[in-house]
């Protein structure tokens, strides 16, 4: 173990898990597996990138959560003219004090919500890679730290061609996963007419707190994860350098993300321990935007998930 627990840590990490999840669910109708991979990648520490077709709810999920967790939230529309200063926060001369004033971006929250990310050029989609990464912004050589816990949610659209600009490697391997998400089927497609048929937003409780998901971020480093799960990690993520159909596999922060994660899916559960099966369920989200295609494998239209499969069929877990 990594640590001992105290009495009923891992109750309000499974106890608010599912608080958080049916209240989301008051207004987010047929995403409950999306809501709990975000509130694992949360829990971790990490970052969320929501790719999905325009009108799927994913700016509408990340407002909710916000306003379940009851946390300060930003929203930042990334457009082609966004410039760095405008995330990050500029200085600004007082002419009252006779001095320049800092004045924060919108950076400066707990849960940013970057809307369509791909939509600005990359100098300015540079701007986020020190605060996803060292949870801080240096502005005219002066660093500032951000308020914890700190959460970014970007979203983008898979199929735009137009007036995008792709996100480079650096700024992809900053999220911890990148959620795909999916339309809804036609059960779920009429529950979300019926409730917009009044035209009535459904009204959410707050039922967390900022120093709850710090304490809870706190509790994941008890969780244990044993030697053969490591090796059962490390296996998967080295495996996907060596595939004659990736062009570039996971890096060691792929294998921390998934170790971070895979403690983060057990807590979640009421488990002081990581099992084979979290390494197995979340390896897909963990690695789909960190591996990338040869020219070859492209042209032959080879599905990340057949080849994430195959990784995961091909080695076995040796407990």
């Amino acid at each position: 173990m990594n640590g001992e627990f105290k009495m009923n840590e891992l109750n309000l990490v499974k106890e608010t898990t599912e608080k958080i999840i049916n209240e989301m669910e008051k207004r987010i109708i047929g995403n409950r597996n999306q809501i709990k991979l975000i509130l694992i990648t949360l829990f971790a520490k990490g970052h969320v990138l929501l790719e999905g077709v325009p009108g799927i709810a994913k700016s509408y999920l990340a407002s909710t959560l916000s306003d379940v967790l009851g946390m300060d939230h930003k929203r930042i529309q990334f457009t082609p003219d966004l410039m760095p200063a405008d995330i990050t926060g500029s200085s600004i001369y007082n002419p009252k004090d006779l001095k320049f004033e800092f004045i924060p971006g919108p950076i400066f929250t707990n849960i940013v919500l970057c809307d369509e990310i791909s939509r600005a050029p990359p100098k300015t989609q540079a701007a986020l890679l020190e605060s996803m990464q060292e949870l801080q912004v240096t502005v005219e050589g002066i660093t500032r730290k951000l308020d914890r816990p700190f959460f970014v949610m970007a979203t983008q659209n898979p199929i735009e061609q137009v007036g995008v600009y792709p996100l480079p490697e650096a700024q992809l391997d900053r999220f911890m996963i990148r959620l795909m998400m999916s339309l809804p089927n036609y059960e779920e497609e009429v529950n979300i007419l019926r409730s917009k048929r009044a035209n009535f937003i459904p009204k959410v409780n707050v039922v967390s707190s900022r120093d709850e998901i710090i304490a809870i971020q706190k509790v994941l480093d008890k969780v244990d994860i044993s030697d053969s799960i490591l090796d059962y990690i490390a296996r998967l993520v080295v495996k996907t350098r060596f595939l004659p159909a990736l062009a570039l596999g996971g890096s060691p922060r792929a294998s921390i993300a998934l170790m971070t994660m895979c403690r983060a899916k057990a807590a979640m559960e009421g488990r002081s321990y990581v099992e084979p099966d979290d390494v197995k369920y979340l390896f897909f989200h963990v690695m789909n935007h960190r591996i990338i295609l040869t020219p070859q494998a492209e042209v032959d239209q080879v599905p990340i998930q057949q080849i994430v499969d195959s990784v995961i069929k091909e080695t076995p877990v040796n407990l």
